[in-house]
Formats: C-alpha cells, structure tokens, sequence
C-alpha cells in the first residue's frame, strides 16, 4: 500500500473517500427529501380514513407505510448479512442496472412481491412512526459503514437488474418516491370534505 502525507492511511483511502462521501451525502439527502414529502402527503389523509381503499385491490394508505416500512427493513436487513462475509466478484457486464429514475416515475406499474396483510396495518400514527423508526436504523447504517467501500457487495433486483450496496441505499429513496405518487392518488381518491390542505 501506498503511504500518504496526510498521515498512515494509504492514498487509495483518500481517492476511495473523494469519490464515495459526496455520493454518501446524496443518498442521505435523497432518503431525507422523500420520507419528507411522503410524510406531507401523508399528514393529509385522516386517520378515520387510513385504512380506507381507493378501490377493490388497490392498497389504503395504511397498506402503503406497511409496504414501504417492511421493503426497507428487508433491504436494510439483507444488506447488513451481505457485509458480514468478503464481497463476490459480479462480471462487469451484470454491474449494469435500470435506472432509478424508472423506479421513481411509476411509468411501469409493478405487483408488490408479497402482499400487505390487513392484520399488519396499525393507526395511522403509530405506523408512520414505525416509518421513521425503520429510517433512523437505515441512517445508522449508512453512518457504521461510511469507513468501508460497499460498491463491491451485490445484490440482484427483480426487475432492476445487480445493484450494489450504495444503489439498494438509493432504491429505498427512489422507492419511497415512488410510492408517494400512489399515496397522493389515494388522498386525491377520498371525498374532498374530508382531505387535508397539504
């Protein structure tokens, strides 16, 4: 290893740091800006109204934070068991993936991989705590593992194609943006006496 003059740390630490910090920031930004608007979304259905579907097979609001809570606990959970062993090599053509920005135009309907049981969906505050709870954890991670390079752990995505650890950290904002288009349908889809100003 190369030694610097900043110090010990080699200079590959310095370039490694350069390039992912600014990304790091980003996606703190990105995770930040839509639970923040999903939330306002959010606030704007009542809590008599938070179980309420806009229509038969369309999920309720309460169905949605449920949804978006257990996918970023899946991710943030298969994450954190990817880095307890070293990293597989994926051949660099697997290494390309569907944009995000597909993710978050819901251009292309997607069939959640598992359905939201009715029983998993609490009150309306209690869920979107649970929401926030779940983010704090995902936070913790991203600032435990801010000293470690995680672009060569991998993981496949249904339809995305193989992401790495700092995109399944952007999926989960792209996702949550995703979803809150859907939550303003179904606040736009309640009787108009009963919606909040947002």
């Amino acid at each position: 290893m190369l030694s610097s003059k900043r110090g010990e740390l080699p200079s590959e630490f310095f370039a490694f740091a350069n390039e992912i910090v600014p990304a790091l920031a980003t996606i703190i930004e990105n995770l930040a800006r839509a639970q923040r608007e999903l939330l306002r979304v959010a606030d704007s259905i009542p809590a008599d109204h938070w179980k309420t579907k806009p229509a038969e097979g369309q999920w309720s609001a309460g169905e949605l934070i449920c949804h978006l809570s257990a996918v970023e606990r899946f991710i943030l959970s298969r994450t954190d068991r990817l880095l307890q062993n070293p990293p597989k090599p994926v051949p660099f053509y697997k290494r390309f993936h569907v944009p995000m920005m597909i993710v978050e135009a819901r251009v292309i309907r997607r069939k959640a991989p598992a359905a939201v049981e009715p029983r998993m969906v609490g009150e309306k505050e209690e869920m979107l705590a649970e929401l926030r709870g779940v983010r704090e954890r995902t936070l913790a991670f991203i600032e435990e593992t801010k000293g470690r390079d995680l672009r060569e752990y991998n993981m496949p995505h249904p339809f995305l194609g193989t992401l790495n650890a700092y995109d399944w950290l952007q999926f989960i904002a792209s996702h949550e943006i995703r979803h809150r288009k859907q939550m303003r349908e179904i606040a736009d889809s309640l009787p108009k006496t009963v919606i909040g100003f947002v």
